[in-house]
């Protein structure tokens, strides 16, 4: 009894040992840019999932895995909701957990949405916070077991429209510091013209009559270039709220840049499916997502 004891305490000990930690940081501590007093509230509306609106204070929550199975890979996780909330657990904390059984460092990003009351300028708000996240976790990389070369992106929805800006903006709107060494986009919107955009993201992020400028600009199909990250990209083909296209044209556009990319187009799956768990075709896609961060991790090491 005593030695069966002592196993079932061993076990809790390594069970508890092995799970993942994590701690959250604001993003500017010493105020935020962009911002305007206004008396909006932060709302987290938590049902079946947990729903994050009217951001106020953005910040990053990261899940940092067991060193001993540490790979030294980071992934920055931007949740979707279509600019207007972010599904923070469905396609974040999951996320980060699920990273976390694999070696690889998640870190959620609370993102403020466009359409915030204390938001001056509404499209330049999500990318800023996403720049400073990335520049965050390089900051703190040998604190966080973390290779400062090997911090990508994920992004699903409307956060993988975050996170392809990101992987696309970095030299007219960041730093090199702020650009992600690779990018992951799960059903994502990509393009903001008319045809195949996600109407409400488009409305969201730039308004309903914006400029032609700001269509081209935030089109991220149209910001490819032989500096775009490499790209592990996911979709559906029946997607209908966001149209299989934007995959397709961001695939052509980072191909055509002879920048990596390998795509998985899905027959069916509809939008919004996050780790795939309920389907047993689309919950493949992590595990070739991950066999696709392990080759990459092994060609950075060539």
């Amino acid at each position: 009894m005593k030695k069966q004891l002592l196993i079932l305490i061993f076990i809790i000990a390594t069970i508890t040992s092995a799970m993942a930690q994590d701690e959250t940081f604001p993003l500017w501590p010493e105020g935020i840019p962009n911002s305007k007093p206004s008396e909006e509230k932060e709302i987290a509306d938590k049902g079946d999932l947990l729903w994050i609106r009217k951001v106020q204070e953005p910040e990053i929550q990261v899940f940092l895995p067991p060193k001993n199975i540490a790979t030294g890979q980071a992934v920055l996780i931007c949740p979707g909701g279509g600019y207007e909330g972010l599904a923070f657990d469905w396609e974040g904390t999951q996320i980060a957990k699920w990273l976390n059984t694999k070696g690889i460092a998640g870190i959620v990003l609370k993102y403020r949405l466009p359409s915030s009351a204390s938001v001056s300028v509404s499209y330049k708000a999500p990318l800023q916070d996403a720049q400073k996240a990335m520049e965050l976790v390089r900051e703190h990389a040998a604190e966080w077991n973390i290779n400062r070369q090997k911090v990508g992106v994920i992004g699903f929805s409307a956060g993988g429209h975050l996170a392809s800006t990101l992987g696309t903006h970095f030299e007219s709107e960041g730093s090199l510091n702020s650009r992600p060494d690779f990018m992951a986009l799960i059903y994502p919107v990509i393009t903001m013209k008319m045809e195949f955009t996600h109407q409400g993201s488009r409305n969201a992020l730039l308004g309903k009559n914006p400029k032609q400028e700001l269509v081209d600009e935030y089109s991220n199909e149209l910001k490819a270039s032989p500096d775009t990250p490499p790209a592990f990209i996911v979709h559906a083909t029946d997607d209908e709220v966001v149209p299989v296209e934007n995959s397709l044209d961001f695939y052509k556009a980072v191909k055509d840049n002879n920048v990596p990319v390998e795509m998985h187009i899905y027959p069916e799956g509809g939008h919004g499916f996050s780790l795939g768990n309920a389907n047993r075709v689309l919950e493949s896609w992590p595990e070739l997502f991950y066999t696709w961060l392990r080759n990459l991790d092994s060609e950075s090491e060539k």
